[in-house]
């Protein structure tokens, strides 16, 4: 039977409540209440033990993994010092080998006289230096500070910045090049739509090589999409800049949730939430660097029944394996939502794991060496909850990449594309897919049907591919759309 329903599946989302790809194990809870639990972020040391910060009553509370527990919370800042944090935003934390920064901002957060400060670790976490000062700023006012290490260890650190009157918001960056103890006079990295930026909105920094990019939201009229600013000099100077989210959502008040990203290979990819549809969702986008050239971004699930709204999202990798966590509300509910692939450059499955159920308000995660690490918040217990989950490397089904298991014509496509079998099939499904893993078709072939055929028509022009999924194997060919 011919297959026409591209176009119908062009705006909706399939999927399953679970993966089947993770084992977890118990969830726990990190550390007692009385040590707090606002925004944990969590990185790995050089041998992958979690390493998690977050805030308490004004303190950066600090905890590592020593082999069979986590170790008692210790404060990063002084004493005499106010840390500014809250469930949606709070310090920050970056690990290379066993090189560890963390940053903090002082309250109150709009006073000329409440700075950022850095502290470092070169033991994993085991000892801390003091407190340094990163905003030389004079009379300006700094907020949301995030941090990222170079390759040779040093620290990239990124923060807002607005003149005395809390007026002007932009994002800058500046880094070090003694490991943290002195700081360059920061630059400029967003203002790249050609307007300021979300004031109350945190950010993320990434880097690989020379390339340091800025992800933050945007306030172009009120348009509060997704940018990067873009430095190809390890951070020195941002030349340029582009949109990550070309949803167009107009809001006149600031959504206090902003953008995590990675970057694996060339391409940056980025989760944000947006509400541009009227419902508040979680996006993924994944843009190529070296082509400054940003993507649409897709939502992860789209909305579903019972789905009141998604945030937080956050994004890790190690090696091809990618996950990407977020809160979410269903029926009532808060979750814990985590979608996971082994290999990005297949995608994303359909399905995600619910990691938690009740009170969950922010999330993080981290993956190292065949386990997945995730925190969050949960205001029920008042504590830090942290639980493990491990993956094999492979799914255990065979690929086939045989070019002679289905053909595809023409191909390049314009109009429509004829998927003809070759030989005797399996009953499988053929799924349609963009170079993110977004699903645009799903249909079901019997093993008697010789051929589908796709409507090309409304797709842009671009890679996809279309993947046969039967009980024991997988078949993939890539397919190009030029109208």
């Amino acid at each position: 039977m011919t297959k026409n329903l591209l176009t119908l599946f062009l705006c909706i989302s399939f999927f399953v409540p679970a993966q089947s790809q993770i084992t977890w194990g118990m969830a726990m809870n990190l550390a007692s209440s009385a040590s707090g639990n606002m925004h944990p972020r969590i990185v790995n040391d050089a041998t992958g033990n979690p390493l998690v910060i977050w805030n308490h009553s004004s303190r950066a509370m600090f905890s590592r993994w020593n082999g069979s527990s986590f170790s008692t919370p210790v404060m990063l800042n002084t004493a005499a010092m106010m840390v500014a944090g809250a469930s949606w935003m709070g310090p920050d934390i970056a690990a290379h080998g066993d090189t560890v920064y963390a940053v903090f901002k002082l309250m109150p957060e709009a006073d000329t006289s409440s700075h950022i400060y850095i502290v470092h670790s070169f033991d994993g976490g085991i000892s801390f230096s003091a407190p340094v000062q990163v905003d030389n700023i004079a009379d300006s006012i700094s907020r949301f500070p995030t941090v990222t290490i170079d390759n040779s260890g040093n620290p990239i650190v990124a923060f807002m910045k607005f003149d005395g009157a809390f007026m002007d918001s932009r994002w800058v960056v500046t880094r070090s090049s003694d490991f943290g103890n002195t700081f360059n006079t920061d630059v400029k990295a967003s203002g790249w739509s050609g307007g300021v930026i979300c004031d109350c909105c945190p950010g993320a920094i990434v880097n690989t090589g020379n390339s340091v990019l800025m992800v933050y939201r945007d306030n172009n009229n009120n348009v509060r999409d997704e940018w990067a600013g873009i430095s190809t000099d390890g951070g020195n100077t941002f030349t340029s800049g582009m949109p990550i989210d070309q949803n167009n959502w107009v809001l006149s008040n600031c959504p206090g949730s902003g953008p995590d990203a990675v970057i694996a290979g060339d391409s940056l990819y980025t989760v944000y939430m947006s509400a541009a549809t009227g419902s508040s969702l979680v996006y993924f986008s994944a843009t190529s660097i070296s082509a400054m050239q940003g993507s649409i971004g897709y939502p992860v699930t789209g909305s579903f029944a019972g789905l009141a709204v998604q945030n937080f999202p956050r994004i890790a990798t190690d090696g091809t394996a990618m996950a990407i966590g977020w809160q979410q509300n269903v029926n009532g509910t808060d979750q814990f939502a985590l979608m996971f692939t082994n290999d990005i450059t297949n995608g994303f499955p359909a399905g995600y794991d619910t990691v938690d159920l009740g009170d969950v308000v922010n999330v993080d995660l981290e993956i190292v060496d065949g386990k997945i690490i995730v925190v969050w918040e949960d205001d029920n217990a008042g504590t830090i909850k942290y639980r493990t989950g491990t993956f094999n490397s492979t799914t255990g089904i065979k690929e086939n990449t045989s070019q002679n298991h289905f053909s595809i014509f023409p191909n390049p496509a314009s109009g429509f594309a004829e998927v003809k079998f070759t030989g005797t099939h399996p009953e499988s499904r053929a799924v349609v897919t963009d170079v993110t893993g977004k699903e645009i078709l799903h249909t079901d072939i019997s093993a008697t049907e010789n051929k589908m055929l796709i409507s090309t028509q409304e797709l842009s022009n671009g890679i996809y591919f279309i993947t046969l999924l039967s009980e024991n194997s997988v078949a993939r060919q890539k397919i190009s759309v030029q109208h």
